[in-house]
């Protein structure tokens, strides 16, 4: 671990103690693996692997889809993981060892923006999952529907709210709460999923691993296994840049690993298999393919599943963006202003925005979703490969953690008025490209691999400024550099 000198008086405007190295390491491997229980187990999820499904993969090649996406999450994971692990510290800090003490906002608040509106989203999208069952329970209530208030219906508008408070009640508890939560949400979630599977598999008579409801070529199975592969990375592309939210609190790089590796190629996969057999399971009972678990849990022919069912709805949400959504505005806000912006007020804030931006109008407008998400959400490939090849590659995992909180000039992370600017040189161009690849119709077959480009064209022309500029960090023979350098051999 990097040590840290009592002895160094930290700014007030980079430092509280929610930023702080974690002092507790609670985090085991299977908190890791519960984490990824939560935010795997989401409607998103379940949707994109039975889509899979529709467009004509048989379950069989959904997994191996699924499995090869899952795979490269993991090794990203780990990366960001290891250093999260080793300093202790949260994203919007481990952003200022790349772009200086008060560069490290530009990252931290390209990642809020994307996270507020995504849980303002996630929340509206399971809202009207949870009005589908309350109707099937209750008609009567059908009545709700037909008033509403700034877009939405007052059945939405009770569902949403009721689904917000539950989430704020969670993370406001802090990080520890947020641990235990996961770790009885994700297994929960399994458990229904399973026994829906389960119940479609008798009804069905049995469901097959090798049939597809429309058959592709080989040539055109093989490009929709590698898409599915590439967008279930693009998808986690988000987290994987602030996973040292959690695993700061981990005691080991094996809890990592091995909590990582059974919540995303093991879980991950096996959820999307259930989920692509459960859709097949629909289409011979129902004679039609229902991707949204909401529709087919209406299905059931039993109040009490139906109340557990939403009840369960609610818990996915909660899960999924407590981990994805967030956390990881809860500490950039913080990081903002320290002084007056805890973890806990950052996440009040980011709740209440998520509501202010009236996210059921934002998901209704393509514009808004493909191009001002979509656009967002490319550009944080360049972050990070910047972050990773700094950290990996040119500093070996020697970091002057103490140094992360001080702006005085002779702070390792100062660089020119608080800012890289090599950092922002290789950030602002690779950046403009990630985006006008994924937006721009002329890079419409390339538009899948936006981030990848982005990631690497950042990597290496990073790497070559900060190392062939004469601008390699001169941090051997400084204490902390001198604690990290077993652990820096270890995480490469």
């Amino acid at each position: 671990m990097v040590e840290q000198r009592e002895s160094v008086e930290f700014s007030e405007r980079l430092y509280n103690e929610d930023l702080a190295p974690a002092k507790e390491r609670r985090w085991g491997s299977y908190s890791i693996f519960a984490l990824w229980m939560s935010d795997v187990h989401n409607l998103g999820n379940y949707t994109f692997a039975a889509g899979l499904f529709v467009i004509g993969l048989s379950a069989w090649e959904v997994l191996v889809s699924l499995l090869l996406g899952f795979t490269v999450i993991f090794i990203g994971m780990n990366w960001m993981g290891y250093a999260g692990q080793r300093t202790g510290i949260p994203f919007p800090v481990f952003s200022r060892i790349s772009f200086g003490v008060w560069g490290a906002n530009i990252p931290a608040l390209i990642r809020a923006v994307i996270a507020i509106l995504w849980y303002g989203i996630q929340t509206y999208l399971a809202a009207l999952a949870i009005n589908v069952l309350l109707l099937t329970l209750a008609p009567g209530l059908s009545s709700l529907e037909q008033f509403s208030f700034l877009g939405l219906s007052a059945l939405g508008w009770i569902s949403f709210v009721a689904l917000w408070f539950l989430q704020l009640l969670v993370l406001t508890r802090g990080m520890e709460t947020v641990r235990r939560y996961q770790d009885y949400a994700g297994p929960i979630i399994w458990v229904v999923m399973l026994l829906l599977a389960v119940w479609l598999f008798v009804l069905a008579g049995g469901i097959s691993l090798t049939e597809s409801i429309n058959p592709l070529s080989t040539g055109e199975t093989i490009r929709q296994i590698l898409a599915g592969a590439v967008l279930t990375i693009a998808t986690y592309a988000t987290l994987m840049l602030n996973f040292c939210d959690f695993s700061r609190f981990t005691p080991t790089h094996r809890a990592i690993r091995v909590g990582n590796f059974l919540g995303l190629p093991i879980n991950g996969t096996a959820f999307a298999v259930v989920a692509a057999l459960t859709t097949a399971g629909t289409y011979q009972v129902f004679g039609e393919a229902i991707t949204d678990p909401a529709y087919i849990i209406a299905k059931v022919p039993n109040p009490i599943l139906l109340i557990v069912g939403a009840i369960l709805f609610a818990t996915a949400t909660i899960g999924v963006n407590i981990v994805a959504n967030f956390v990881s505005p809860a500490y950039d806000l913080a990081n903002v202003w320290p002084k007056r912006i805890t973890f806990e007020r950052g996440g009040m804030i980011s709740a209440v925005v998520a509501v202010l931006v009236l996210p059921w109008n934002l998901y209704s407008n393509p514009v808004v979703v493909n191009y001002f998400l979509g656009g967002v959400g490319a550009i944080l490939g360049p972050l990070f490969g910047i972050m990773m090849v700094d950290y990996y590659f040119v500093r070996r995992g020697r970091v002057v953690v103490e140094d992360l909180f001080r702006d005085d000039p002779s702070s390792a992370y100062y660089y020119r008025r608080g800012f890289n600017p090599r950092a922002l040189w290789v950030f602002v161009p690779t950046a403009l490209i990630s985006v006008a690849v994924a937006l721009l119709p002329s890079f419409e077959l390339a538009a899948p691999f936006s981030w990848f480009i982005g990631a690497g064209l950042a990597a290496v022309s990073y790497w070559f400024l900060m190392t062939r500029s004469g601008s390699r960090p001169a941090l051997e023979g400084t204490e902390a550099s001198r604690s990290a350098d077993a652990g820096a051999r270890e995480d490469l």
